[in-house]
């Protein structure tokens, strides 16, 4: 039997993402077409962290957001325990550049949001990575340096946003049209991606356009490249399985062989 993985990189949206039935169920859907993952490795945009630091079992979870119903933050998603493949991780990792270990912090929205609705009955071991840096071949290497995880039954996942500027969002309802910043970096990234293009996407800074209002900061763009490091062959088109927007930004996500 192959226990081979693929590897995701998908919106992980708000936690009001938790309450919209049309992408919730695009992630439900999407996770029950996968196989049964053994474990699950997340580098989410809400970890910046250098360097390579892994989060803790058996802790509570992060709620990094406000202004959201209270209910969001009495959540749980508690996971059985990931310390085995917190240590396999650590082992993988350059001598020189050593990972640290946390023993308090949990998982964060960017992780257990998207993941309460992929597996519900929070079954699976889940480990979360941060972001170590935003320089795409760095993050390429390090996909690269976890692929071998995949063969091992671990779900790699990048964890974003493929346009995220919230400050220059006018509309705050899910069905809210996308301004053309959104849908023009969109539309460019699309098409990177189905031609697998990761030079292009790469450049992001040169060429994309609506840059500086899709991403004003670009932590919720470059967890791509973790999962482009961890294909199989980078340049070879993914399958694009979630597209469209939710309030005005793309919820566009890949899947790779």
């Amino acid at each position: 039997m192959n226990d081979r993985m693929p590897a995701l990189y998908l919106g992980h949206g708000a936690p009001p993402l938790l309450d919209d039935t049309l992408w919730s169920g695009q992630l439900a859907a999407w996770a029950a077409d996968l196989p049964r993952p053994k474990a699950v490795l997340i580098v989410s945009a809400h970890w910046e962290s250098a360097p390579v630091s892994l989060s803790a079992s058996g802790v509570p979870l992060v709620y990094d957001f406000g202004g959201f119903d209270p209910k969001y933050s009495q959540m749980t998603y508690e996971t059985p325990d990931a310390s085995a493949l917190a240590r396999r991780v650590a082992a993988m990792m350059p001598r020189h550049d050593p990972v640290h270990q946390h023993t308090s912090r949990g998982l964060d929205h960017g992780a257990w949001v998207p993941l309460r609705i992929m597996y519900p009955g929070a079954d699976v071991p889940v480990l979360q990575m941060s972001l170590p840096t935003h320089d795409p071949q760095k993050l390429m290497a390090l996909g690269a340096r976890l692929r071998p995880l995949r063969d091992e039954g671990v779900l790699i996942i990048g964890s974003g946003f493929l346009t995220h500027g919230l400050r220059f969002l006018e509309e705050f309802r899910i069905d809210a049209a996308a301004p053309g910043w959104s849908s023009d970096f969109d539309a460019w990234a699309g098409e990177a991606l189905a031609r697998g293009d990761v030079d292009e996407l790469a450049s992001y800074r040169e060429h994309a356009p609506g840059m500086r209002y899709a991403h004003p900061t670009v932590e919720h763009y470059t967890p791509l490249f973790v999962t482009l490091g961890a294909a199989t062959t980078p340049d070879e088109p993914g399958l694009q399985v979630i597209d469209g927007f939710w309030m005005g930004l793309s919820k566009r996500s890949l899947q790779v062989a």
